[in-house]
C-alpha cells in the first residue's frame, strides 16, 4: 500500500522485516502468494521511485531468487496454480529488463500448466502477458493469437471479473483494459473484414465490461449484437478507438464491407485535444478556437467518411464513442461551415449488442416530475415550471412537482401506470462513481441502485418499457474523465429504450425552449427521436440567444434513436 501511495521513506524499513518473515513461513498455497505480492511490490518501487521501466540488476537478482523460491516450493507442495503464478511472475520481471526470450519462455510454461488445469484467469493472465511480449518481438501474428487466448478467457470470466473472489479479482485498468486494446492495435494492422469484426467484437466487449466494472455486477443482457440493415437503411455506426499510438475509425454502413481509417496521434495528444474541446464550449471561450478544435475532431471522425455517407443516404450517425469522446457533443463537431447536427440527427451508444429493440410508436403519454426550489443545497431551478407545463400541454400526462416528487412517488407513478415518456426536469450528476451518480427529488437521491429497483417492478408486472427516458437539468461530475458511464448506467438501469440527457447543467431558458420544440417534433409520426431533436437543436441555434452551442449540444440520444 505504501508503494502504491508512492511513500518511498516508510517502505524502505519494512522490506528486511518482510524478507525475514517471508524466509520463516513453511511452504503453503498462502506464502507462495506472499511472495508473488512481495515481489510485484519490489518491482512498482523500483520502476515508480526511478520513473524507470527496467529494474536495476541487485534488485532483479534478490526478486528472481524470491519468485525462484515460490516455483520451488510450489513444486513440492504440487500446487501448479501457485507455480503457474509464480512462473508468470518471473515472466513480468523478465519482460520489464528487456530479457524478452527468457520472458516468453517463463510466461509460456506458466500458461501451459494454467490451460491443463483449467484456471481461466490465470490462462487469461499469462495468455495476455504472451501477447505482449510477442508483440514486443514484433512476432504480430503470435501476439493475436495470444491475445485471441486471453480475451476468450476474460469473456467467459465475465461475471468473476467483478466478483469479490480475490483469486480471480483483476484491476480493471491495469489488467483488462490493456489486453483488450493491444488486441485491437494488433487486428487493426491488418486490414481485413475479419479482423475489423473482431475488433469490433472486441471493443463492444470492453464497454460491457467498464459497465460491468461501473455496477460491480455483470447483469447487463450480454446480447448479440444487432444488425443495422435490419433496423435502419439510413443510418451509419461510427466506432472510434483510442489507442496508445493512434485514433482508429471503425465505419458501418448498411450493406457495405467495414472501413477504417485512423489518425496517427499519441493517447495524450487525443486526450488533450478532447478536453481543451470541452472548455471550448464554454460560452466565454474563443470562437475561433473552439471551431478549430471542433473541426480537428470532425477531421479525425467524420471527414474520412464523408463521401462514403452522402452516397449512402445516411441521415444518421450513431457514434459508440470510446474513453474521453464520451464527453464531447458530438452534434457540435464543425466541418468549416456548419455543425453536424445541421446534416445529420446524432446519436450516443454504448454498444449494438445492448441496443434496446423498439416498440411501436404508442400514444403520447408523460410522467413528468420536476424540483423548481431549491433543495439540498442545489439552486432553484424555475425555468422547470414553464418546461413541464410545455412538455406536458398536448398529451395525456401526469405531474409531480417539488415536494410531490419524492422516490416513493416516482415509484408508485412508474409502477401503476405504462407512460411510454418519463420526462424528469431535475438536478442529477454523473460521475463514474456509482456512489457520486444520482437524481435529486425534494426530500432524497435516487441513485443507480434506485433507478434499478423503480423499473425492475415495472417489468416483473410486464408493463410495457418505457420509450424514452428524459433528464432534462443533469450534468457530468467536473474533471471526471469516465462520467458518462454513469449516464449510460442510468440509461440501462431504467431498461428504457431512448435516453435523453444533458451532459452539463444549461440555462433553465433554453432548456425549457429546447424541451418545447423537441416534443412538438416528436409528436410528427413522420420523424424519430433522434431527428425530432436534431429539428429542436437547429431551430434553438436559429434563435440568436442561444445559438452557441452550449445552449443547443449538451443534449445527448442515448440509445435506440427509432
Amino acid at each position: 500500500m505504501l508503494v502504491k501511495l508512492q511513500n518511498w521513506e516508510s517502505s524502505q524499513p519494512l522490506i528486511p522485516e518482510i524478507e525475514t518473515n517471508l524466509a520463516q513461513l513453511p511452504p503453503s498455497r498462502p506464502a507462495i502468494y506472499a511472495k508473488i505480492n512481495f515481489a510485484e511490490s519490489l518491482m512498482m518501487l523500483e520502476q515508480t521511485r526511478g520513473e524507470k521501466k527496467a529494474v536495476s540488476d541487485s534488485n532483479a537478482l534478490k526478486i528472481a531468487q524470491l519468485l525462484a523460491t515460490a516455483i520451488q516450493q510450489a513444486k513440492e507442495i504440487k500446487d501448479p496454480r501457485a507455480e503457474a503464478y509464480s512462473l508468470n511472475e518471473l515472466g513480468k520481471l523478465y519482460q520489464e529488463n528487456d530479457q524478452i526470450a527468457d520472458a516468453a519462455i517463463l510466461t509460456q510454461q506458466a500458461l501451459t500448466i494454467a490451460q491443463e488445469i483449467n484456471a481461466t484467469d490465470l490462462v487469461a493472465r499469462t495468455a495476455g502477458q504472451l501477447g505482449a511480449i510477442a508483440k514486443k518481438q514484433a512476432d504480430s501474428n503470435s501476439a493475436i493469437a495470444a491475445y485471441e487466448i486471453a480475451f476468450n478467457n476474460l469473456q467467459s470470466l465475465r461475471s468473476d471479473l467483478v466478483a469479490i473472489n480475490r483469486d480471480v479479482q483483476f484491476n480493471f485498468k491495469e489488467s483488462v483494459e490493456p489486453t483488450y486494446r493491444d488486441y485491437v492495435s494488433l487486428l487493426l494492422q491488418k486490414d481485413s473484414q475479419s479482423n475489423l469484426k473482431q475488433a469490433l467484437q472486441v471493443m463492444e466487449a470492453l464497454q460491457l465490461a467498464e459497465l460491468d466494472n461501473f455496477f460491480r455486477d455483470a447483469c447487463l443482457d450480454n446480447t448479440n449484437p444487432v444488425v443495422l440493415e435490419k433496423i435502419d437503411l439510413h443510418a451509419a455506426v461510427i466506432y472510434p478507438i483510442i489507442l496508445s499510438d493512434r485514433l482508429e475509425v471503425i465505419l458501418s454502413v448498411p450493406n457495405q464491407p467495414l472501413r477504417h481509417y485512423s489518425a496517427h496521434l499519441s493517447k495524450q495528444q487525443i486526450e488533450a485535444t478532447l478536453k481543451q474541446l470541452y472548455s471550448s464550449l464554454s460560452p466565454g471561450y474563443p470562437s475561433d478556437e473552439r471551431l478549430r478544435l471542433s473541426q480537428e475532431v470532425y477531421n479525425w471522425l467524420v471527414a474520412p467518411a464523408q463521401t462514403t455517407l452522402q452516397k449512402s443516404n445516411i441521415k444518421t450517425l450513431v457514434f459508440i464513442p470510446d474513453g474521453l469522446l464520451r464527453n464531447v457533443p458530438m452534434a457540435a463537431l464543425y466541418n468549416g461551415k456548419q455543425y453536424l447536427i445541421e446534416n445529420y440527427s446524432v446519436v450516443l451508444s454504448p454498444g449494438l449488442q445492448l441496443f434496446p429493440q423498439g416498440l411501436q410508436r404508442r400514444k403520447l403519454s408523460v410522467l413528468a416530475a420536476g424540483l423548481t426550489e431549491a433543495r439540498q443545497g442545489f439552486n432553484p431551478l424555475p425555468g422547470v415550471t414553464g418546461e413541464i407545463k410545455q412538455v406536458t400541454a398536448e398529451v395525456n400526462s401526469k405531474i409531480l412537482l417539488n415536494n410531490k416528487f419524492t422516490k416513493d412517488t416516482l415509484k408508485t407513478a412508474i409502477e401503476n401506470q405504462s407512460f411510454p415518456i418519463v420526462h424528469l426536469a431535475t438536478h442529477g450528476q454523473f460521475s463514474s462513481d456509482p456512489e457520486e451518480t444520482f437524481l435529486l427529488t425534494w426530500s432524497d437521491r435516487i441513485s443507480i441502485q434506485d433507478f434499478d429497483r423503480l423499473f425492475k417492478n415495472r417489468r416483473k408486472k410486464n408493463i410495457a418499457p418505457i420509450e424514452l427516458l428524459v433528464m432534462s437539468a443533469c450534468q457530468t461530475a467536473v474533471g471526471d474523465n469516465r462520467a458518462t458511464l454513469g449516464l449510460a448506467g442510468f440509461a440501462l438501469r431504467s431498461g428504457a429504450e431512448s435516453t435523453l440527457a444533458s451532459l452539463w447543467s444549461v440555462s433553465d431558458e433554453s432548456t425549457s425552449s429546447l424541451m418545447k420544440e423537441f416534443y412538438a417534433e416528436l409528436s410528427n409520426p413522420k420523424l424519430n427521436k433522434a431527428q425530432a431533436l436534431q429539428q429542436a437543436q437547429i431551430k434553438i441555434m436559429a434563435n440568436s440567444l442561444y445559438k452557441h452551442p452550449y445552449f443547443w449540444s449538451s443534449f445527448v440520444l442515448v440509445g435506440n434513436w427509432l
